[in-house]
């Protein structure tokens, strides 16, 4: 997003982060209200472009909100949308985007809430890294012909009573409805919503063999030394690296791996 998009997305986070500080606020049910109301904007084209018309006032905007949501959400639901709609957006796909956004960021709230949330984090890493060496379970997927409920009923079959619920429900509205996003990139975007509510960075750690505590506290402590902030490691253990470190945060990358030092020395051969 950028320009006004961008400050209205910052500013629906600071509402949601306000509301789920009440501790009576159920921030599942709001997740859950939220990818609600995300499917409805996806859906119909003509409500979103209505709610996002700059010629219309913020509040006749808010207003066609309650009329249409009262009574099928919660009121905290309606507050929320209502603030995103009273708000400019760059376009009319950004309102979608930034209520997907916030029903994903509700999720990770409520994971936080119940103690969960390093779990979540790692799950969803986990089962990235699950699809990702398996052909046939991303096509499974991310096939199109394929129905949600189909799917649904997979990413049960996979994690029901093995992962925390917020991961299920995370990855279950992610494959059913991708709204265009790659199924890595949207695990990685919900990583990334993770890693800021702690306000941290997630470096990605590839090794040929998995890393002690030890080593994974000195690993970590060394990064967060560097970017100023507490680091969370995901780690995958990749035989191809033949040894040593590569660690990837953002689009910086820091290898220290033998591999990469090999293919250093086969160029400067070669060149």
């Amino acid at each position: 997003m950028i320009g006004a998009s961008r400050e209205a997305l910052a500013a629906g986070r600071e509402s949601l982060e306000s509301l789920t500080d009440n501790t009576s606020v159920d921030a599942a049910k709001l997740a859950e209200e939220l990818a609600a109301v995300t499917a409805l904007l996806d859906r119909e084209v003509s409500l979103r472009r209505v709610l996002t018309d700059p010629s219309r006032s913020g509040q006749d905007k808010a207003q066609l909100v309650a009329s249409l949501l009262s009574g099928q959400v919660s009121g905290e639901t309606v507050d929320l949308v209502s603030g995103l709609v009273r708000s400019r957006w760059s376009g009319s796909r950004d309102l979608v985007d930034a209520t997907e956004q916030l029903a994903a960021y509700a999720e990770i709230i409520s994971a936080e809430k119940a103690g969960s949330l390093d779990d979540v984090e790692d799950e969803l890493f986990r089962f990235g890294r699950v699809v990702a060496g398996s052909h046939e379970l991303r096509s499974a997927l991310t096939e199109p012909k394929a129905g949600a409920a189909e799917k649904a009923a997979l990413i049960k079959k996979l994690l029901g009573g093995r992962a925390n619920p917020g991961t299920v429900r995370l990855v279950t509205s992610l494959v059913t409805n991708p709204r265009g996003r790659s199924l890595e990139l949207g695990l990685e975007s919900y990583s990334k919503l993770a890693a800021a509510r702690r306000g941290r960075v997630v470096a990605m750690v590839t090794t040929a063999v998995p890393l002690s505590d030890h080593q994974k506290e000195r690993l970590a402590a060394a990064l967060g030394g560097l970017y100023g902030r507490e680091v969370h490691l995901n780690i995958d253990i990749d035989p191809e690296v033949r040894g040593g470190v590569r660690v990837q945060i953002g689009d910086e990358i820091i290898d220290g791996t033998v591999s990469s030092r090999l293919e250093g020395a086969r160029q400067a051969l070669e060149g």
